[in-house]
């Protein structure tokens, strides 16, 4: 197969911006103004560093139903930017309906008008020639397993980035689904999903990073002291470079009032939570739906993990 390539000093990733026509949460009206102006701000930032913008999944809050302004305005922000300035998203849990692709949510419209490329097959996705050499940059969309390592072909290059929006085990989420180890072939690992900003981790020849979303939508202290960021990665870099998105003050973008208790902050439990109530009311086939909630987000590690999926392996097989 023959891959684009895209010539550019390195990439701007930005992680899950969840645009929505209506606040979700407690944020503040406003809302889609905010965060369409952040993508702006990134676009114009990549081009200033000559660097190929990527979202990391979640472009929209809702993957449905999004209002045909909201539409008409992406396909005028990413329509008209050419080669390594095209915008390329990868597919998140939140673009994708009852955990399908499918033409009808918005992100396939926008696909269709040509406003994105998209990377909803895991696997290579384009070249990126850079100044201090060629990078193979790949891709696993929501719902594809992680790579367990790249066995390079002839003529690839040296250096491999995986984009990744995926449960991983950073160190804040030790109980999520995908542990971190050494991918042979892959130098980066670079993970959207998990909106809290996390420390580097260097396993063998694979580095992992996470850099955290560009949007606030929790009520939390965390997010009262989070900077919303877009990161830049360079060939050769240790670390990705955080490049602060401007935004408005956290009071600005939600209510007056008193924070939650701390132990509200504990979100990995709170949004496992919400998932199974999500899929309370979405009609799957055969558990599918639910196994790859529970894949994606519980580890069968942990006593409590062993637990569920046997739970599950008793409703599915009618046991």
């Amino acid at each position: 197969m023959t891959l684009e390539r895209v010539r550019a000093n390195g990439l701007l990733m930005v992680a899950d911006p969840h645009l929505a026509d209506h606040p979700p949460g407690q944020r503040l009206q406003g809302y889609l103004e905010q965060i369409m102006s952040k993508l702006a701000a990134c676009l114009d930032r990549a081009d200033e560093l000559s660097l190929a913008p990527v979202i990391l999944g979640d472009l929209f809050h809702w993957p449905r139903d999004n209002s045909n302004k909201m539409l008409v305005d992406l396909i005028r922000l990413f329509g008209a930017r050419t080669g390594g300035q095209r915008v390329r998203v990868l597919v998140g849990n939140h673009d994708k309906y009852q955990s399908r692709f499918t033409d009808d949510v918005s992100l396939a419209v926008l696909e269709t008008a040509g406003a994105v490329v998209l990377m909803k097959e895991d696997g290579p996705q384009f070249v990126l020639e850079t100044p201090d050499g060629d990078v193979l940059v790949c891709a696993s969309p929501d719902g594809s397993p992680l790579p367990k390592g790249y066995e390079r072909a002839e003529g690839d290059p040296e250096t491999v980035i995986w984009l990744t929006h995926h449960n991983i085990r950073f160190p804040e989420f030790i109980d999520r689904a995908y542990s971190i180890k050494e991918l042979p072939g892959i130098d980066w690992v670079v993970n959207g999903h998990i909106h809290r900003p996390q420390p580097t981790v260097i396993k063998g020849q694979t580095t992992w990073a996470n850099p955290g979303n560009i949007t606030r939508l929790t009520f939390t202290r965390r997010s009262m002291v989070r900077e919303p960021a877009a990161a830049v990665w360079k060939p050769g870099c240790t670390e990705l470079d955080k490049w602060v998105v401007p935004h408005l003050p956290f009071d600005q973008v939600f209510p007056d009032q008193e924070l939650p208790p701390e132990e509200q902050e504990l979100e990995g439990e709170s949004n496992f939570i919400r998932g199974l109530e999500r899929l309370a009311w979405q009609r799957t086939q055969e558990g599918t739906g639910l196994k790859q909630f529970l894949t994606d987000n519980l580890s069968s590690e942990t006593p409590e993990g062993k637990l569920i999926w046997n739970l599950y392996e008793e409703v599915v097989s009618g046991e």
